[in-house]
């Protein structure tokens, strides 16, 4: 990559840094990344994809596969914390996980691909919205439009505090975890502080899923995790009994197998202690990811390209905990998810003082153009 387009590319990480918009509210981030591809010549761009989703084609003369290269578009409800000269101009919202500069990286295809036309099948960049809610991907996938575009092959990155700059970070089989959120709402009945024993307050109910649900994890033979995150008893009121509760948890594993077994021993136990406790109950879900799954063929490009490029390469033995909708796309190509280190001293994704570091923009471009270079010609 020369020295111009890799300014280009910083210049429009920071643009997009200024101007970050959260899940679902991505208008105007799309209209940017149109903007950016004029001068790049895309055989065709697909707007309102998914909500405000993008696809950028570039299509080769002859059949062959079609290989979708996928960023994020959404920044997060965060405040940011820094000095930066192109700090976030919208407060209380900020770009702290990254994915503006993983839109420039894809962004980098565009110079590349108008340059040097793929030979056969087709190029797809994905712009996609609300990723941190869990929902974009879904959205992409059930839209009409993505009939036209469903790939054979689908490639994702992600910036990585805590592992050197540019090192790649590589994975077979599971790289990061599924994970929903559980929300579980308890009635009773509420009475006079003076006299408990004339409503039916939740407290204990509340106290006994909370330590059960954390203890199911235990039990199970492979990775799974319950972290309560937030529980409400009652209202704030010294003259009432408690009637209500709602507690909150997240759920993950490595494995939707593994999700499955843990979502219906949660839901179990929940129930169970509500019926003995002669209450309400309701549950719900949120922010649903499923595990991401790197397919093996998929990883041989990915790992193939590394190689090439003569990039270090860290072959990690566990999942990460964390999640990430691209996971969807697993259940309906061959996917394959890779990091890139953002620095061991970077702060940590949706920290408020992390900034996305700009010096691993040419990474992401060259292992992509090495993947699209393997499949596409």
């Amino acid at each position: 990559m020369n020295r111009a387009t890799l300014m280009e590319l910083s210049q429009l990480r920071k643009e997009l840094h200024q101007n970050p918009e959260v899940s679902g509210e991505e208008k105007e981030t799309a209209n940017r990344i149109i903007e950016f591809f004029k001068s790049y010549n895309p055989h065709q761009i697909i707007t309102n994809l998914g909500g405000h989703g993008l696809a950028i084609i570039y299509k080769g003369k002859d059949p062959g596969p079609t290989t979708l290269i996928r960023c994020e578009l959404d920044a997060l409800p965060i405040e940011e914390d820094h000095d930066l000269k192109y700090k976030s101009k919208i407060r209380g919202k900020s770009h702290t996980c990254g994915h503006d500069g993983h839109m420039a990286i894809v962004c980098g295809l565009g110079p590349y691909l108008s340059k040097n036309p793929v030979k056969k099948g087709k190029v797809i960049l994905l712009y996609q919205p609300s990723e941190e809610t869990g929902e974009g991907a879904n959205l992409i996938i059930k839209d009409p439009k993505f009939k036209k575009i469903k790939p054979d092959y689908a490639f994702a990155l992600h910036n990585l505090p805590g592992y050197p700059l540019n090192e790649v970070i590589m994975k077979k089989d599971a790289f990061a975890a599924a994970s929903k959120g559980m929300i579980i709402k308890l009635k009773g009945r509420t009475s006079h502080a003076a006299h408990p024993e004339a409503g039916n307050s939740p407290a204990e109910a509340m106290a006994k899923i909370i330590v059960g649900l954390q203890a199911i994890p235990k039990s199970m033979k492979t990775f799974a995790l319950i972290t309560v995150v937030n529980a409400v008893l009652g209202e704030i009121a010294f003259g009432t009994t408690p009637g209500k509760v709602t507690i909150r948890a997240t759920l993950r594993s490595y494995d939707d197998k593994t999700m499955k077994s843990l979502t219906e021993y949660a839901e179990r136990i929940a129930k169970i202690i509500a019926k003995e406790n002669k209450l309400g109950i309701t549950i719900k879900y949120t922010e649903c990811f499923d595990s991401i799954v790197n397919d093996e063929k998929a990883w041989e490009y990915a790992n193939n390209a590394a190689k090439k490029l003569g990039f270090k390469v860290k072959h990690i033995r566990h999942p990460f905990r964390w999640s990430e909708d691209f996971g969807h796309f697993s259940s309906h190509t061959k996917t394959l998810l890779f990091g890139i280190g953002a620095g061991k001293k970077q702060p940590q994704l949706h920290e408020p003082n992390y900034d996305f570091p700009d010096e691993i923009i040419p990474t992401g471009v060259k292992m992509f153009t090495q993947i699209i270079a393997q499949l596409n010609g």
